[in-house]
């Protein structure tokens, strides 16, 4: 397999589902409707340019399945999304959902666009044709978008306000990650950082460490990345590096992680900053430590670097930072993997949170929204590893286990509308 077949998403969640329906001894039959997308649209989405140019956009929205429920996921603005990035990435929404035993099934969405390049009031007319577009698919029973990558909560708020004008009320259901002012829910911007330190301390007390003891690397500084640094600095956890797209930034006796941020905030960057030392952003991944995080990208742990990593607990705050080929390597050094599927599942937990005070129209403190999210984290860590120990499999394997045995599950007792 070359490096270029081994980062493509799809396929490694291909392989990864391969893995996990054999040991379950998933027949053919279900293995077909477990991997195939519900449905996938492709929309062609012309944007009246700021400049009077007229340029047309391509968006899609896939649903990976809707045996548990609604389709759930985010939307990403990107130059270089695909209709097989999409594709795995609903399907691991599918799974995470599963995994946490949230009532949704998996669906993500993605717009070909520089969103940097791109006006406020472009990215607005862009929104919303695109909506426009999908509008079929989408709706509070159906498939509920979320943010994702490029997109936050005024696109959500523009996604609601369409969707509510063609069905003439206000929707404030049909997206989650709104603004508060519209139905968002206290909690939220915190709570895929929240979630990865809750498995974390989770994973710690397994191999008796206490949160003072452990040091922690994270790659990524941004909403999961830096809510996770700041979450767990004030658990007492030590932050001895923060690892940027443009840099790194290191200390041995921990980060001063509110510094650092209000540093960034004034400069746009984490380097030149004092309370640390630069360092060469590839070789900080390999520091040794007791946890490393990677909440940025897809890709970054590959079987070009899996064998340098120095961490004994890996915390998957990313979708997709490991490649499948890199999983064989992580588990001959004996690193105790969170997978992607449990450790970032805190966002569409306080999600499906949010999506809940919406219809009930009553909405909930924010000390009752984190006590709930640590209950369905702490539960979850503990059903994958149960499962990982019971069948003697890793925690990744485990997890996706979990996650298929439960939508097959559901499929069994719905049975097949003929």
């Amino acid at each position: 397999m070359t490096l270029e077949q081994e980062k493509n998403p799809w396929l490694a969640a291909e392989v990864r589902f391969d893995n996990a329906a054999a040991k379950l001894g998933l027949d053919d039959g279900m293995r077909k409707v477990l991997k195939s997308p519900a449905r996938e649209m492709t929309v062609h989405i012309p944007v009246q340019l700021d400049d009077g140019r007229l340029e047309v956009f391509t968006g899609y929205r896939v649903q990976h399945s809707i045996a548990r429920g609604p389709g759930k996921g985010g939307i990403r603005y990107a130059p270089d999304v695909s209709i097989d990035e999409v594709r795995a990435l609903a399907s691991w929404m599918t799974w995470k959902c599963a995994v946490v035993n949230i009532p949704y099934g998996g669906a993500k969405g993605g717009v070909i666009c520089n969103p940097a390049l791109m006006s406020d009031g472009e990215l607005e007319r862009l929104t919303r044709r695109y909506t426009a577009g999908i509008m079929d698919m989408i709706g509070p029973d159906r498939d509920i978008p979320a943010p994702d990558m490029n997109t936050n909560a005024q696109v959500m708020a523009w996604i609601m306000d369409t969707y509510s004008m063609r069905m003439g009320s206000a929707t404030t259901a049909v997206v989650t990650g709104k603004p508060m002012e519209l139905g968002g829910s206290l909690g939220r911007q915190e709570a895929t950082g929240r979630g990865c330190m809750l498995v974390t301390l989770e994973a710690l007390s397994r191999f008796g460490l206490k949160p003072e003891d452990s040091k922690v690397v994270i790659q990524g500084f941004g909403n999961v990345g830096g809510m996770a640094a700041r979450l767990m600095a004030k658990r007492g956890f030590r932050i001895i590096a923060i690892v940027e797209y443009d840099g790194a930034v290191y200390n041995a006796n921990g980060l001063d992680i509110e510094a650092l941020m209000a540093h960034r905030k004034e400069t746009g960057s984490i380097n030149e900053f004092e309370g640390g030392e630069a360092m060469d952003k590839r070789e900080a991944m390999f520091l040794p430590c007791d946890v490393l995080v990677p909440a940025a990208t897809e890709n970054v742990i590959t079987s070009e670097n899996a064998g340098k990593l120095n961490c004994r607990i890996l915390c998957e705050g990313a979708n997709g930072p490991t490649t499948a080929v890199a999983d064989g390597i992580l588990a001959e050094k004996g690193i105790f993997v969170i997978p992607d599927i449990l450790a970032n599942a805190g966002g569409v937990t306080v999600s499906y949170f949010e999506w809940v005070q919406d219809r009930q129209g009553y909405f909930w403190n924010e000390g009752l929204v984190n006590s709930r999210l640590e209950e369905i984290m702490v539960r979850s860590f503990a059903d994958v590893a149960n499962w990982g120990e019971k069948r003697k499999v890793d925690n990744r394997t485990a997890a996706y286990m979990l996650a298929l045995d439960r939508v097959a599950s559901a499929i069994r007792l719905r049975g097949i509308y003929a």
